[in-house]
């Protein structure tokens, strides 16, 4: 018999949450039941809780950040052990079949992968996130969580901490290279850490400087307040990769030529409107507009060990399920250093 499990549960568009219970499936050989411990607050959460992307199913239980401890194993599991520390990320499952899964990028998986929670199963059934007590899930798509990293803090990394990781990597940020990050927020501290790890010059574009000593202490060797147009002019053809981690729409023009030969600018943050450029803005010095998307089962797992050699971490705000409906609020307002995280065990209402 499935199981009845406690969680947050939002019935309709911008509604507050309430405690329900909600049904998991029953263990597979394959699969792993996890106690969840923390779920962190990702922006996307809110805008798929307020329908802000269209196509939302409720009702919903957000949640893919999300961090506990392995209580059951299914009888042919062989990756995780009863008592392991594991992670959940943005998807549970994927085609397995297709050029990407093989590749080992199943976030751009071309059946598309099955999303955390918001999303179907292969067999039309709805899934729901980490805003639980617990979880089901094949055991290659859990990931491993060094013994370093807190599980509190280790949550927000299967969504914030994979979504900068995978673009610094793959766009090459290293010694050498001067890596700029637009916005200090949720994802913004993640991007500075971590491509301060990889050896790269790190400048934060952030609208104030109210920030700065904060995005210093985690890595920037530059800080710039951009709601002065003079500051991106005297910025021209200085950085090799942007990593833009905001949601909000930005001059793209503007940064584009902050670029040097052959730079690159990467969105990772989720703007709702169409954001618009002038060709010239590339052709002038050959640069690139991209976009990255999370990052694949090995690469995330990759990430996890890497924070965990290098010491990095989320910085966090721990709350009750109570706070969670005001807490999105705060996270639009921008009023939290630097992601909300869920304590689970006060979901139970006994």
């Amino acid at each position: 018999m499935p199981t009845l499990t406690p969680a947050l549960v939002t019935r309709s568009s911008g509604e507050a949450f309430e405690r329900d219970t909600i049904e998991r499936r029953d263990l597979g050989a394959h699969d792993v039941l996890i106690d969840i411990a923390y779920a962190g607050i990702c922006h996307s959460d809110i805008h798929q809780a307020r329908e802000e992307w269209g196509g939302a199913i409720f009702p919903m239980v957000p949640g893919h950040e999300i961090a506990g401890i392995v209580r059951e194993v299914g009888a042919e599991v062989t990756k995780h052990a009863v008592g392991d520390r594991v992670g959940i990320g943005c998807f549970v499952d994927s085609c397995r079949e297709c050029e990407n899964c093989l590749a080992g990028e199943e976030q751009f998986c071309l059946k598309g992968n099955v999303a955390t929670y918001n999303g179907r199963q292969y067999d039309g059934t709805p899934t729901y996130g980490g805003y639980s007590t617990q979880i089901v899930a094949d055991e290659n798509y859990v990931l491993r969580i060094p013994e370093s990293i807190p599980l509190d803090v280790a949550a927000p990394l299967l969504c914030a901490g994979i979504t900068t990781y995978s673009p610094l990597r793959h766009w090459g940020a290293g010694p050498g290279k001067r890596v700029a990050v637009i916005g200090m927020g949720g994802l913004g501290h993640m991007a500075v850490q971590i491509a301060h790890a990889m050896g790269a010059h790190i400048t934060v574009l952030s609208r104030t400087l109210a920030k700065e000593a904060e995005g210093r202490e985690l890595g920037a060797d530059d800080y710039h307040a951009t709601a002065d147009p003079a500051v991106l002019r005297s910025l021209r053809g200085t950085f090799d990769l942007i990593i833009n981690t905001v949601g909000a729409d930005i001059d793209v023009d503007r940064y584009l030529s902050t670029l040097r030969l052959d730079g690159a600018l990467v969105f990772v943050g989720l703007p709702e409107n169409r954001q618009t450029f002038r060709v010239f803005s590339l052709t002038g010095a050959r640069r690139s507009l991209a976009g990255s998307n999370i990052g694949g089962i090995r690469e995330t797992q990759e990430m996890l060990d890497f924070c965990a050699e290098q010491g990095i971490a989320s910085i966090i705000e721990t709350i009750s399920a109570d706070e969670v409906t005001a807490a999105y609020d705060r996270v639009v307002a921008g009023d939290v250093r630097y992601r909300f995280v869920i304590d689970t065990a006060t979901i139970p209402t006994s």
